[in-house]
């Protein structure tokens, strides 16, 4: 049932969206005040969250973490295009970089964009230097992000 759920477009209505935003502002807020804030029973408000979860709508709750404060003052994306037979290699080396925060395989001249965090511009260079033997890269530094992860659109337009 799980997946057949997942399969078909999600139809939410008002409270839906409200408690989408309440949890994108914090997700640990407790059902209680959840309900408070959406003048709902705290079980109701639970029971959306599960039929949320299991439509596949919410997927996780999770923390946000800021790379900076952590001494990683420099972000980049390396565009990575593995050579000829290397793909599978290139994903293995890519998924063992704790320095690459996520990546996607993407359309176009290269395979995969990733986004990088270091603590200095020296240190991209060891990054860059395991993959150069199994595939092309080409980098630029983030010099901000003007949008952070967001929600898509929830409410379709007319």
């Amino acid at each position: 049932m799980k997946k057949r759920l997942r399969l078909q477009k999600a139809k939410l209505d008002n409270v839906d969206i409200q408690l989408l935003y309440a949890l994108r502002t914090d997700a640990r807020t407790s059902i209680a005040d959840l309900a408070r804030s959406l003048n709902m029973s705290a079980p109701s408000v639970s029971e959306r969250l599960r039929r949320l979860e299991e439509s596949g709508i919410i997927q996780n709750f999770t923390i946000e973490v800021d790379p900076k404060i952590l001494g990683y003052s420099l972000a980049f994306y390396i565009r990575i295009r593995p050579l000829p037979g290397q793909l599978e290699r290139v994903v293995s080396m890519i998924v063992d970089m704790e320095e690459i925060v996520e990546c996607d395989r993407v359309t176009g001249d290269d395979c995969f964009i990733a986004r990088a965090y270091v603590k200095s511009a020296e240190a991209l260079e060891p990054i860059i230097d395991r993959l150069i033997p199994y595939a092309q890269t080409n980098t630029s530094m983030i010099q901000s992000s003007p949008i952070k992860r967001r929600l898509p659109p929830l409410v379709e337009n007319v």
